[in-house]
């Protein structure tokens, strides 16, 4: 990508992004200022003046928020301009408690296409390309995010939304899409479907961008290999931080790009909330850099993750976060073991036998003895080796990996469930 004219991603030195940092985070805390519930926080801390803000080390003076904070300000948390400003409200997919509600000025929402179009031209989208979208419109933010983006970029738009297989199937063949934007699940289920009806000759489709979940590589692979994809992406996102668009993985396939001149990303050991080494795992926290009705300083997001050290070969210069490896508040606790996701996937990834698709179950019996059992599909395709020595050799691997020992099943290719939204592959029933 070295070279390429962009229109919406800005070729910006690293002098100029710790520039942008430093004003926006002024710009953010003389925000946050004027909202009371804000104000009240930055009292108790005794964070400085938006002036006195020199280097990205005052970050430290400054308080975290939290989802608690959204949630006890329902339903207008964290304003900070007037209600007749708002031009729109979005709202977390949470099912537990009150929903986290999100405003949102004109300005706001077009930092948000903003945002979402950058991603797409990083994904070397032109006006000539059509977007076919497979997430959720209405109050989550995905749908109408991808429409935003992919119109401001002069992408023809295609709003499906999610579920309806066959409506999608129709609309790729007869319009043309080149591009889908769906859940890593979704994407996987069109792409199985159109491997088994044989309808890969029939569509233009060249790229898929996946989000709101996490994707092993084998499930990456999976899906530009059933649909004959030059290449698949993942983007980032988040509805506290206008929607998806965060943040976006590119042809090098090394890490998410954010752009940081619209956030900055720490990321703090969760229990201490200090900074962690380059590399290292932690909690990533977000900080706004324009937005305007909800500005957010150091919002804990509860997702894991690592900042990426170095330059990417693709050459931009915008930084890299790792893909999100679990949440610190979503943890299994498993025989005192702390156990995420994303370390059941890696394990998984390292042998060709298997597939992508995976479902824990955790169960307690009488005695009060936690068990786990890790259900695992075959790859597609997949024999030479024998049942019983695949399921021993990746016990061993958990074990020696995890320090903690559980049963392993395997199942059959495509015989765990399918979904148009987030897979469930966890189910704690203790």
């Amino acid at each position: 990508m070295t070279g390429t004219a962009r229109r919406f991603i800005p070729a910006l030195t690293d002098e100029q992004i710790d520039a942008a940092r430093i004003k926006g985070l002024r710009f953010t805390l003389g925000r946050a200022a004027e909202s009371p519930q804000y104000r009240a926080k930055l009292e108790v801390c005794g964070a400085p003046r938006p002036q006195d803000i020199s280097s990205l080390d005052d970050l430290r003076r400054l308080p975290v928020a939290d989802a608690e904070d959204l949630r006890e300000g329902y339903p207008l948390p964290l304003l900070c301009v007037p209600e007749k400003d708002i031009v729109r409200i979005h709202a977390s997919s949470g099912t537990t408690g009150k929903r986290k509600i999100l405003a949102y000025t004109r300005r706001d929402v077009e930092t948000f296409s903003l945002q979402m179009a950058r991603c797409f031209e990083l994904a070397a989208l032109t006006e000539e390309d059509r977007l076919q979208v497979a997430v959720g419109y209405g109050l989550w933010t995905a749908g109408v995010g991808f429409q935003l983006g992919s119109e401001l970029l002069g992408m023809l738009t295609i709003p499906v939304g999610p579920g309806n297989l066959e409506m999608h199937l129709q609309l790729l063949r007869d319009m043309g899409a080149t591009c889908f934007g769906a859940t890593a699940s979704m994407a996987l289920l069109l792409a199985e479907e159109v491997e088994r009806a044989g309808l890969r000759g029939g569509l233009r489709l060249k790229k898929v961008i996946c989000g709101a979940e996490a994707r092993s590589e084998k499930m990456r692979l999976a899906i530009e290999t059933k649909l004959g994809l030059e290449a698949s992406f993942d983007i980032g996102g988040m509805t506290e931080m206008y929607g998806p668009g965060t943040a976006m993985d590119c042809e090098a396939h090394q890490g998410l790009h954010y752009w940081a001149d619209l956030f900055i990303v720490e990321v703090l050991d969760p229990h201490t909330l200090e900074p962690v080494p380059e590399g290292e795992v932690g909690e990533m926290v977000i900080t706004s850099l324009r937005k305007e009705a909800v500005p957010l300083l150091r919002y804990r997001t509860h997702d894991l993750t690592r900042l990426l050290p170095g330059r990417c070969p693709c050459g931009l210069n915008m930084p890299r976060h790792d893909k999100i490896l679990g949440r610190s508040d979503d943890m299994i606790v498993y025989r005192g073991v702390n156990i995420y996701p994303g370390q059941i996937m890696e394990i998984i990834g390292a042998f060709p036998e298997l597939g992508g698709e995976y479902l824990m179950e955790l169960t307690r019996d009488e005695r009060a003895l936690d068990s786990l059992c890790l259900t695992v599909e075959r790859a597609q395709g997949g024999c030479g080796t024998d049942e019983a020595t695949l399921v021993s050799a990746l016990e061993r691997r958990l074990r020696k990996t995890l320090l903690v020992r559980m049963d392993v099943r395997l199942a059959d290719y495509a015989e765990l469930p399918r979904t148009f939204g987030k897979s469930k592959r966890i189910v704690d029933k203790r």
